[in-house]
């Protein structure tokens, strides 16, 4: 199962170390890079909860299969996107298409592992499960650092080869299946895809249409409206989609509410620090991906360190610790991005790295530790749903955060260069949407005032950028900062003792 989720691991971050090259050849905007990272990330957040059903009412391991199935081929076509006007919608869709396969994919196999593992074991085991399978997206920038020195489009054509291996261990690993014969919640799968997918429309789009733009807020706004439909109606309906009874234990949505902001931070961090360090520090790819391995190292450490906390105190004092070192890591690795040095920021990185880490395996199994009378495929559901949103949120908040604060510091740069007036503004917004693509390649021709300055500006356009990601960075420190807030409501009871958890003959589903 481990080997099975790792590519859906991997795409998560593999994607942000090629952006740059991606953007080149397709000719699309920073913006448009964004969706093309976020349309997997909202496609899993959509439909995961989906997923955990699928896995309850068919059994894991065809929804395993069958979300494989729909990963490969979509990967396969993402690498096949034609260049010219179509490229830019054929990513979407098809990485969209991605995150429904990953979102079939995951909630079945931690299921799986759920299932085969005691409940006085199954700290250590998700532990290792969640430690090694979120320290694989530490492969995505390696991988993709290397694969994009050949072919950006091979990013999407190694889990080609991924998913052969894992299919033919799926078939060793004799997986049994148990099914429900119990109805689809279609109506709710709608609600929270429409939902969700509006929210985050919202958020992405203000740095378009603005934060005063009606349209901004009616997506936001009426999004969460969505939302807030789709719990009313799960709480009335006789079989839900997502049993939100479950968030009357109060260590169970706090469990919710610290991973929702650790994840601002988490995936939306390969997107932002890739770009900085392919931008500001004129980074290559593969050294980029050695930029992200500093944070990998400590992310590593403190998840196996934090389901021995788990195992031994309960969740209560690794999310705390783990709030509180990763907000300090935030803060301190922003205080660094200006000094525009790569070797001097990595203890700030690893340190960040390691708040994460001590957060996100004893959350989410302290939270399905604490939901056995529930269906596993079903409460993995609801934390990766959380966990896949807050990621989608986190990425549109702050690619707006950043293209706003860019805009700005450009046009105060081009200004103290005489750039006529009137004119800076759209410069600036330009160079903002272009710098992300490749700060180097893309120096304006031309014999303009404006082309002559920004010439002459692009040293002092990378420090620009480099200031607009210190907005990023500590609004991730303010997240976690949140998270700790957060964490202090938590029990500290420990989940279920073993005689409480239902056996298979009894009930498990």
């Amino acid at each position: 199962m481990m080997f099975a989720v790792s590519m859906t691991f991997i795409d998560q971050t593999i994607v942000a170390i090629a952006a740059p090259s991606v953007i080149s050849e397709l000719g699309l905007s920073s913006s448009g890079m964004q969706w093309v990272i976020n349309a997997y990330l909202l496609a899993l957040a959509a439909f995961f909860a989906l997923g955990g059903r699928l896995a309850d009412l068919w059994g894991p391991r065809r929804v395993v299969v069958a979300g494989s199935l729909v990963f490969v081929v979509s990967s396969v076509l993402c690498g096949c996107v034609p260049t010219g006007d179509y490229a830019l919608a054929w990513l979407i869709v098809f990485r969209s298409v991605q995150g429904l396969g990953a979102a079939l994919l995951f909630p079945a196999a931690l299921a799986v592992v759920v299932a085969v593992f005691p409940i006085e074991r199954r700290g250590r085991a998700l532990a290792l499960f969640f430690g090694l399978t979120g320290a694989l997206t530490a492969v995505g920038p390696l991988l993709g650092g290397w694969l994009t020195a050949w072919t950006w489009r091979a990013i999407f054509w190694v889990n080609v080869p991924v998913a052969i291996v894992a299919l033919i261990l799926i078939v060793l690993a004799r997986i049994s299946d148990r099914r429900r014969d119990e109805p689809l919640d279609i109506a709710g799968a709608l609600l929270i895809a429409v939902g969700m997918g509006l929210s985050v429309l919202g958020f992405q789009q203000a740095a378009a249409w603005g934060w005063s733009s009606v349209a901004t807020w009616a997506c936001i706004v009426g999004g969460l409206a969505i939302l807030y439909v789709f719990c009313r109606y799960e709480l009335r309906t006789r079989h839900p989609l997502i049993n939100l009874a479950v968030f009357r234990d109060r260590a169970f949505a706090v469990d919710m509410l610290v991973l929702f902001f650790a994840m601002l931070a988490f995936v939306p961090l390969f997107f932002f620090a890739s770009v900085y360090a392919q931008v500001s520090l004129s980074a290559s790819p593969n050294q980029a991906a050695l930029y992200l391995l500093y944070f990998f190292v400590g992310f590593a450490i403190a998840s196996q360190w934090g389901g021995r906390i788990l195992d031994k105190q309960g969740a209560r004092p690794a999310l705390r610790i783990g709030c509180v070192v990763g907000a300090v890591g935030f803060a301190l690795w922003a205080g660094k991005l200006t000094d525009l040095s790569m070797h001097d920021q990595w203890p700030y990185a690893a340190l960040a790295g390691a708040g994460i880490g001590f957060i996100l395996a004893p959350a989410s199994t302290d939270a399905v530790n604490r939901a056995i009378g529930a269906s596993y495929g079903e409460v993995t559901g609801i934390t990766q749903t959380v966990r896949n949103y807050a990621a989608s949120v986190g990425l549109a908040v702050f690619g707006t955060v950043l293209t706003h604060t860019m805009t700005d510091n450009v046009e105060d740069t081009l200004r103290a260069r005489q750039v006529p007036s009137g004119v800076e503004h759209s410069v600036a917004r330009e160079v903002a949407e272009a710098v992300t693509g490749n700060a180097d390649a893309r120096t304006p021709s031309g014999d303009s005032p404006a082309a002559t300055a920004m010439r002459d500006a692009m040293s002092d356009i990378r420090m620009d950028f480099a200031e607009a990601n210190q907005w990023v960075f500590y609004g991730m420190a303010v997240a976690l900062a949140i998270g700790y807030l957060c964490a202090l409501r938590h029990p500290g009871r420990r989940g279920p003792s073993t005689a409480d958890e239902k056996t298979p003959e009894s009930g498990h589903r």
